[in-house]
């Protein structure tokens, strides 16, 4: 049983989807940082400038005053900040990239276009269904052979 549990684990290691999977992972890490250096070293300086030589990374609500800074306890919510902006710019730059990539993706079946999945209604012009029966935009009845 653990030797075909083995043959499974080492087929999906080696298969092109863990591969590209685990580089993904490689190059996000890598672009997380990009990010980070980004809003903590460019964004964050000059904003923190407009609002008065603020700097986020120091904000914080101290709950505690301990007889050190290390017994201190803080909320710091300037990180937070900093961290939310982060998490902006990473969710900007996916969804860009998704985008573009859903623009070029072409739905094929066997390497060969597949069968179209909208037409146009022939009184209005609207890109519709191509099931559609009925134009819901000039709610013209389709004829039984446009129809299919």
């Amino acid at each position: 049983m653990f030797l075909k549990l083995l043959e499974e684990f080492k087929k999906f290691a080696v298969k092109g989807n863990a591969i590209d999977l685990a580089v993904g992972v490689i190059i996000g890490a890598a672009f997380g940082k990009v990010v980070t250096s980004l809003t903590n070293d460019i964004i964050m300086p000059p904003i923190g400038l407009l609002l008065g030589k603020l700097d986020f990374s120091m904000l914080k609500w101290t709950i505690y005053h301990g007889a050190t800074e290390a017994t201190s306890v803080s909320i710091r919510f300037g990180s937070f900040i900093n961290t939310l902006i982060d998490f902006l710019i990473v969710s900007f730059v996916i969804f860009i990239c998704i985008r573009q990539m859903n623009q070029l993706r072409i739905p094929f079946v066997d390497g060969k276009p597949g069968p179209p999945t909208t037409k146009d209604c022939p009184y209005c012009c609207t890109t519709i269904p191509i099931k559609a029966g009925r134009c819901p935009n000039c709610t013209s009845e389709l004829p039984p052979s446009e129809s299919l």
